[in-house]
């Protein structure tokens, strides 16, 4: 094995978040990054419809759907909203989560959307995507700039018009021109990079919420 991959192997095997995501059953150790985001600018609520874009392997459907376990729902029996995940890989079945295999830029994928969220509008579309990346800068954040203008798309079409959009992003040579973006469309715009974000990463995440113009 490389010297490479032996230490990304030990760092990922001893990361806090790792073993943390273990203990509480989580598939992944980025639903800390959502979670931390959630308790700072209280994404969600009970009662909402979700998406999750991008879910796969699902950590972040996992940390919504136990946030809408309200007080009268038993763990193992609803919960107090609904929650809607598509991704192009496979997912494990998640409790209470409504799972659409597909690409979200696919009519199938959206007219399954469409039948899930059965006439309701969405309150909060959550996306870790994460494009492959390859190096090279410039093809790099192109890329990541044509994910985050999908993002915004798919949220002007069903986004209630107080909703919130957050989207995975990356420091880059197009990251103030997305902001930018961001800005043009909603009435708030914040970045935030959580604690769980590794130090070498250039993730950030962007949030959006109230949409200025809506076609939902």
């Amino acid at each position: 094995m490389p010297k490479f991959n032996q230490s990304w192997l030990h760092n990922h095997i001893n990361d806090p978040y790792v073993k943390r995501a273990h203990i509480e059953g989580y598939r992944a150790r980025s639903v800390y990054k959502l979670k931390e985001i959630d308790e700072q600018d209280h994404l969600i609520q009970p009662g909402q419809v979700i998406v999750d874009l991008g879910s796969a392997p699902g950590s972040w459907s996992q940390y919504a759907r136990n946030r809408l376990v309200s007080s009268y729902c038993r763990a193992d029996s609803g919960i107090n909203g609904t929650i809607i995940a598509l991704d192009i890989l496979p997912m494990e079945p998640i409790s209470n989560v409504k799972f659409i295999q597909g690409d979200f830029r696919n009519d199938v994928a959206l007219t399954q959307l469409v039948r899930a969220i059965n006439g309701r509008t969405i309150d909060l579309v959550i996306s870790d995507i994460a494009p492959n990346l390859s190096g090279i800068q410039v093809a790099d954040a192109a890329q990541i700039e044509h994910v985050c203008d999908l993002a915004i798309e798919f949220a002007q079409d069903y986004l209630i018009l107080n909703g919130a959009l957050l989207v995975k992003c990356f420091h880059g040579s197009r990251y103030s021109q997305i902001v930018e973006r961001f800005k043009h469309h909603f009435r708030s715009v914040v970045s935030r990079k959580p604690k769980a974000s590794r130090d070498k990463s250039s993730e950030i995440f962007i949030l959006g919420r109230g949409l200025k113009n809506s076609r939902a």
